[in-house]
């Protein structure tokens, strides 16, 4: 067998593993998740059994408890949910994780208070999933 074609053998072995090799999916160490998503962020004074908002509201008063139940949909065995709690220029006022594993829609609950009032002013929560941004609902406390 001349050289070159043993060559352009080799070469064609050579690049059939390497396609073979990319077209594997990388381990993360964990088991694959198709993923959860915010569909909803909901305010209120309240909550009710199923952790949703009693009485929805972006209007608070100091001494309010501020509950707010982020629904996800969507399935994983480790989703990171986070809220990020901040004050009209963006000074943190809070921040949580919770670690949740959802198979279809669920709702999990975060809130603020504190126990001499929180200022009065403009509010924001950011609801993020695994690290990315999944949204945001602007309140007021009066």
């Amino acid at each position: 067998m001349p050289l070159r074609i043993r060559a352009q053998a080799a070469l064609v072995i050579v690049l059939a593993f390497a396609l073979a090799a990319c077209s594997r999916p990388a381990s993360t160490g964990g088991a694959t998740t198709p993923g959860v998503r915010v569909t909803e962020v909901d305010l209120g004074r309240s909550l009710n059994a199923d952790k949703t908002i009693g009485d929805k509201t972006d209007s608070f008063r100091a001494a309010d408890t501020i509950y707010a139940a982020v629904v996800t949909e969507g399935s994983s065995s480790n989703a990171a949910l986070k809220a990020r709690w901040t004050y009209q220029d963006g000074q943190l006022v809070d921040e949580s994780v919770r670690t949740i594993a959802p198979a279809g829609k669920a709702t999990t609950e975060f809130h603020i208070s504190k126990p001499d009032g929180l200022p009065t002013g403009k509010y924001k929560i950011e609801v993020s999933v695994d690290g990315a941004s999944a949204g945001t609902k602007n309140f007021e406390i009066k």
